[in-house]
């Protein structure tokens, strides 16, 4: 009898280490590093620019993606520009597209994935085709543009007009919810 209750609770025991130590998608993302940033070079960014000596930070990780994750819309252009899932630049600004911040985006997971967004009292579907990096920025590469934040939905101007976001406000942060097709009941 006491064997099999020490080799119970040492069975509980490192069960719950196992579930305790697990790291799960985006629980506990918090930043991964952090850059001071040095200005573009002349004509080289003219929108949305980093600005020299602020400091940006950087993430690998999103927060848990559920039925209603809570994210940013932000604005992104993808006419030619691009494509980090199918490496094509044949997205145009009037299609339902997005690109996630790097922890959603889990490494190009989601790539062709249909999404729900949820805003401005509007739902739509969009079609996931690349990622907002959220690991790096202020570079020639990334256009001296800061890094994605951790939970950037970049949306094309179609999914702005869809959502009925007046033109005044694009580009300003707006509070979305957004769920992966499959995850909506």
């Amino acid at each position: 009898m006491y064997n099999n209750t020490c080799i119970s609770r040492w069975f509980l025991f490192v069960l719950l280490l196992v579930i305790f130590s697990v790291q799960v998608e985006g629980q506990d993302c918090r930043s991964t590093g952090h850059f001071r940033a040095q200005s573009s070079p002349p004509g080289q960014c003219t929108y949305k620019c980093c600005v020299e000596n602020n400091v940006y930070f950087t993430f690998e990780c999103s927060p848990l993606v559920t039925p209603r994750t809570e994210g940013i819309l932000a604005l992104k252009s993808f006419q030619n520009s691009q494509s980090k899932c199918n490496n094509t630049s044949n997205h145009s600004d009037r299609s339902l597209v997005v690109a996630l911040s790097t922890g959603w985006y889990k490494g190009g997971a989601r790539c062709g994935n249909r999404i729900v967004i949820m805003g401005n009292r509007q739902i739509l579907v969009a079609k996931v085709v690349g990622e907002c990096d959220s690991t790096k920025g202020c570079n020639a590469e990334d256009g001296y543009h800061p890094p994605c934040g951790r939970d950037i939905v970049a949306a094309s101007v179609a999914v702005w007009q869809a959502l009925g976001i007046p033109q005044r406000l694009w580009g300003a942060p707006i509070n979305i919810k957004w769920a992966e097709l499959g995850m909506i009941n």
